[in-house]
């Protein structure tokens, strides 16, 4: 399930991240990727332990707490810290899988990548290719979205990065570890919670098919939930 959610940033927030990133230091993407991806794997990176990204960060999570359709669309347990690249003229990520495990950097613990998501941070007029292109069951979907605006999909997805001709493209990148491991779970569940939404601004809380409807989606979450 490929989700796109506008308006996770406000423009100023976007704008603050920007000032903030301009500054600080940006390493080699590749410290951070698997045996498979480093060899495909061309951009930049600000250093996951340094206290810029956990500043950043912090206002990127206070931001998807917020945010009711990425609540319901990846159900999350746990979200690991936002890191944030960024890919010049001529930068690229060739086709790879996320790696389905993930160290919580100072924590000593482990996070399984259910969810990737991608949240853009430059308008896309500003720069030429840099599209995220997704693959899936269902065919490939090529992702470009305005600043302040983020993907969410499944991380088995094979997906890539195509080459930056104009401009620089930057973004904040993180992994969630889902209460719902199964994507077709989630994705079911995602429906319901949105026709729910759909039915609840028409008709009263206590109505039966509200009522019914509710109850019938907390069951299934919590048939399916690891917590």
């Amino acid at each position: 399930m490929l989700v796109t959610i506008p308006d996770v940033l406000k423009a100023d927030e976007v704008a603050h991240l920007r000032r903030v990133l301009e500054s600080t230091e940006w390493v080699d993407g590749r410290v951070t990727a698997g045996d498979q991806a480093v060899k495909v794997k061309k951009n930049l990176q600000v250093p996951i332990d340094s206290p810029v990204a956990q500043e950043l960060g912090q206002i990127v999570l206070r931001a998807l707490a917020a945010n009711p359709k990425f609540m319901t669309a990846t159900l999350p347990l746990r979200v690991l810290p936002p890191m944030f690249n960024r890919y010049d003229e001529g930068m690229t990520f060739g086709a790879h899988v996320d790696g389905s495990i993930r160290a919580i950097p100072g924590t000593g613990q482990r996070l399984r990548t259910d969810v990737s998501s991608t949240l853009f941070l430059t308008p896309p007029e500003d720069y030429d290719g840099g599209e995220l292109v997704v693959h899936d069951t269902y065919g490939t979907h090529t992702v470009k979205l305005p600043a302040g605006h983020m993907v969410v999909y499944p991380a088995t997805s094979m997906h890539s990065v195509t080459p930056v001709t104009r401009g620089s493209r930057w973004a904040s990148f993180f992994w969630t570890q889902s209460m719902v491991k199964d994507d077709w779970q989630r994705h079911m569940l995602y429906d319901l919670d949105l026709s729910i939404m759909s039915i609840r601004s028409r008709l009263p809380d206590d109505d039966a098919a509200v009522v019914g409807l509710t109850a019938h989606y907390h069951n299934l979450l919590r048939q399916w939930a690891e917590t």
